[in-house]
Parts: C-alpha cells; sequence; structure tokens
C-alpha cells in the first residue's frame, strides 16, 4: 500500500535521543507533574503528524500491555480512559472489570519509527479503579507511592540499575513453537565478549542498542554473554520507577528488534540446560540531596552501616520474597550452583554463588547488587521487595547471618511455600493481592512436571507468562 499520501512523524534517532533526554531529565528533577501535563499536552496538540500514543501498563506477574489511543481523542479524555480489566491476569473479575488509566506524563518516550511505527509516542499509565484510588494489583502504582512516600518524608531518592541478560535464537516464534521443536537454535555461539562483525548476535546487540540510545538509556556497554547466543545491553542508572519502566522497554525493544531480524529474544531464566542461565543482577543504592547513603570511606568493603543494614534485612526475608525474584517454574534451573548460580543466601564482595555482592565502589557509585533475580520477573515487583524488605524488613537473630549455610529453593513449590506462610509478604502486598500472586504461580507449578529433571519441558515454555500464548493459558 502507497504511503505518499502520509505524513505522520519520523525522527532521526539524533533527535530522539535529545528529546528523550530532556524528559528524563525533568523525571529526575521532580518537575511538578502539573507542569509536565500541560507541556505534554500541548506538544500533542501542536504536533499535527502524531497520529496516536501507545499507553503502557503491566499485570500482577510484569508481562507488559499497551493500548493505542487516538492523539486527538487522548488529549480530549485523557482522565477518563477506561478499559476491561478482567481479561488482564491478576487484575479484576469479571463483575469488576471496568478500570481507569491515570496518565503519567512524566514517563513519556519518543520511539523510532522504524521499530515502533511513525506517528506514535509512548508513555506509562497508573491503574486506577472504580472508586479513583490506585489499583491494589498494579505493583508499578505501588512501587510508585512508595518511592514518592520515602521522597517526602526521609528525602531518600531510591535508586537502580539493571544488567538483562537475555537469549537470541533462530526463528520469530522460538519460544511459541517450543513445544514442537522441543529446542532452540543458537544464533551464535562465540561465547563470552565475543563475536565478528555481521554475525547475527552482534547485528542484533548494535541495533538494539542505537535503539535504547534513541529513547535516552544512556548506554554503557554491551557484549556477548559466556552462554552462547546470550547477551546483556547495560545501561546508567535511574530512580527506582524509571529504572523499572527502563527494564519494561529494554525488553520490549530487544523483542521489537529481534522479531526484525527474523529471530527471537528470550528471556527465560534458563532456556537450555547445560550452559549458562539469564539473570537481572540488580544493582541499588539510596541517596539523599545527592549523597550516595551507602557509602563509607571507613566502613566494611566501604560499604556504610546503613548499607549493610539494607543487606541484612534482605538476607533475613531471602527465602520470604524469593518467589517475588524469581517467578517461574523455569526460574529454578537458574538456581544451580555448577553455573555461577547466585543461590547462597549471604553475602560477599567475591563470591558470585552469594545472593548479594557487595561490588567495588566510590561515593557515586557504591551500591548493593542483588543477584538472585531472574529476567522474567515482575521489575515493579522486584524493586518494591528488595527496598521495601531492605528498608522496612526485620533483622533475624540468625549468628553470622551474612555468611551462613542457607540456601535458596531450588524449585517453585519450595518458594511457593515460603511465600504463602511469611507474615512479611502479606506485609508488603496485603492479602488479597498475595492470594492472587500466589494462585497465578500455583496455576503455572500445577502445569509442569513436579520434578525439573535434567532437561527443560516444553510446559515451562508453553505456559510461561511471559510467552504469548493467551488461549492456551485460558482452557486451564
Amino acid at each position: 500500500m502507497s504511503s505518499e499520501l502520509r505524513n505522520f512523524l519520523s525522527l532521526s534517532y539524533e533527535e530522539l535521543e535529545e528529546l528523550n533526554l530532556k524528559a528524563k531529565e525533568q523525571r529526575k528533577n521532580r518537575v511538578p507533574l502539573h507542569k509536565i501535563q500541560e507541556e505534554r499536552l500541548k506538544y500533542l496538540t501542536d504536533e499535527k503528524d502524531i497520529k496516536a500514543v501507545t499507553v503502557l501498563f503491566s499485570d500482577l506477574e510484569g508481562r507488559l500491555h499497551m493500548l493505542d489511543y487516538d492523539k486527538k481523542f487522548l488529549v480530549k479524555s485523557w482522565d477518563n480512559l477506561t478499559f476491561d480489566g478482567s481479561s488482564i491476569r491478576g487484575f479484576t473479575a469479571q463483575r469488576e472489570s471496568d478500570l481507569r488509566l491515570g496518565i503519567d506524563w512524566s514517563a513519556f518516550y519518543w520511539a523510532p519509527a522504524d521499530f515502533f511505527g511513525p506517528g506514535k509516542v509512548l508513555v506509562f499509565g497508573d491503574v486506577i479503579d472504580k472508586g479513583g484510588d490506585p489499583y491494589a494489583a498494579d505493583i508499578r502504582g505501588i512501587l510508585k507511592t512508595y518511592a514518592e512516600g520515602l521522597n517526602k518524608k526521609q528525602g531518600y531518592t531510591l535508586n537502580a540499575a539493571n544488567e538483562i541478560e537475555g537469549f537470541l535464537f533462530k526463528g520469530v516464534d522460538a519460544e511459541r513453537r517450543f513445544h514442537e521443536t522441543g529446542k532452540f537454535e543458537y544464533v551464535n555461539t562465540g561465547g563470552y565478549y565475543h563475536s565478528l562483525p555481521g554475525d547475527p548476535l552482534r547485528m542484533f546487540i548494535d541495533t538494539a542498542a542505537e535503539v535504547q540510545r534513541s529513547m535516552g538509556f544512556q548506554n554503557e556497554k554491551d557484549h556477548p554473554e559466556v552462554a552462547p547466543s546470550q547477551f546483556e545491553i547495560n545501561y546508567g542508572y535511574g530512580e527506582v520507577v524509571a529504572a523499572a519502566d527502563q527494564i519494561q522497554i529494554y525488553k520490549l525493544i530487544c523483542r521489537e528488534v529481534a522479531t526484525k531480524l527474523g529471530m527471537s529474544v528470550s528471556f527465560l531464566p534458563k532456556p537450555v540446560v547445560g550452559v549458562n542461565g539469564s539473570g537481572m543482577h540488580t544493582n541499588v543504592s539510596i541517596s539523599k540531596n545527592g549523597k550516595n547513603l551507602f557509602w563509607d570511606p571507613k566502613g566494611e568493603e566501604k560499604l556504610s552501616k546503613l548499607g549493610w543494614e539494607f543487606v541484612d534485612r534482605i538476607l533475613t526475608h531471602g527465602n520470604d520474597i524469593c518467589l517475588l525474584l524469581n517467578s517461574s517454574v523455569n526460574a529454578y534451573r537458574r538456581l544451580d550452583p555448577h553455573f555461577e548460580a547466585p543461590n547462597q543466601i549471604k553475602a560477599s564482595a567475591t563470591d558470585r554463588g552469594s545472593m548479594i555482592r557487595i561490588p567495588i565502589g566510590n561515593e557515586k557509585s557504591m551500591r548493593v547488587e542483588v543477584r538472585s533475580v531472574a529476567p522474567d520477573a515482575n521489575p515493579y515487583m522486584v524493586m518494591y521487595s528488595i527496598f521495601k524488605t531492605g528498608i522496612d524488613g526485620d533483622t533475624s537473630k540468625i549468628k553470622n547471618l551474612r555468611q551462613a549455610e542457607r540456601y535458596l529453593p531450588d524449585n517453585i513449590y519450595t518458594a511457593l511455600e515460603n511465600f504463602n506462610k511469611a507474615p512479611w509478604t502479606t506485609e508488603l502486598f496485603g492479602k488479597d493481592v498475595k492470594a492472587r500472586y500466589a494462585d497465578l504461580k500455583q496455576a503455572s507449578a500445577d502445569r509442569c512436571p513436579r520434578l525439573l529433571g535434567t532437561f527443560v519441558k516444553s510446559q515451562e515454555v508453553q505456559y510461561h507468562h511471559e510467552v504469548y500464548n493467551q488461549y492456551l493459558w485460558n482452557i486451564f
């Protein structure tokens, strides 16, 4: 079909980066929301070449959902956007299907037209219930409320950066067809840091990095990972809600780029047995008035007393929150000590088998690295459970807590049991949302063989919450 008569917005990557970095700076500096709202609405009204606004939100398991609103409609009705929540996993029952979407104008992105289509912009939404309150199962909203509350009461800014690993496989439907093929096909077997110009993995990494850069990610480094066809594309830290949003966009970018190249990206924690799995190492710190509160040049490993207290609380609740950080059946294949797995509930500056590592840092970069996070976890749930636990959790009287012989579960059933019986997880999410989440995870577990065994079962992939096959989910 001819596109000669169409004239939708299509910006250069340099223009996109400039716009996205400006928006990112506004968000970082906490420019009042009414000012940003006014600016964005004026932009949408004046920019005639925008046809639609894509509003993004995530379900209870972290699966990203998107609605496209006609630009002219959204400008007039942005404060009254309703949608049916009954088909969203973990959201409302059919009798309570109507939910609203509020626009988080600070979380606004311009995306490259060659991957997202011309004439579109992206913005994250807040899910709101019938009464006008933040919806209890919208974990992004819970995280946002918690982070804003800490900033107002104590002046804290919660910071995070994630190292998200994934695999690139042949074919555009590699995950959806796994139950037919029984295998994933590598596109590259070069190994850690190794690739040649023009090979498929390098092409994918380069292209995804370009798209990320244009969307204001402020890239740091990218490279093939240890396992064949595995990759990691690193970018700068951000305020906690923005950092979680970036995880969702990172995964969306990777999937879009891979599909365009005729391949599939997988964020399954362990899609192939016998090689290293994929993690999402989560680096966190707390700052106040621009000062990193985790830094102490005289502290053990240069980590402050506040930082060590944060670590101790996470170690105390390590088994309680394991299901939140490792949310799929497949995730427990990754927690295997033979492959540098972070399955020991301890803290160390050097041991990569520890749940928590204390990386080398300075007054700007000092941080705590939670290594036991899988890349398929709900990023908002990950951030909220880590920060809320590290700040408000209990501290166990276990002797030598930081080096005690304690281990994370090696299967989802044990993780579910720990999650269900823990008072702390009720305090995190309340009884209702906790029960909804547990029900979803129990259903996932029950669809798969109880014993993991030595090869990946088709059900682990076929019924995985990130493998987009809603028809299958609904017949169970």
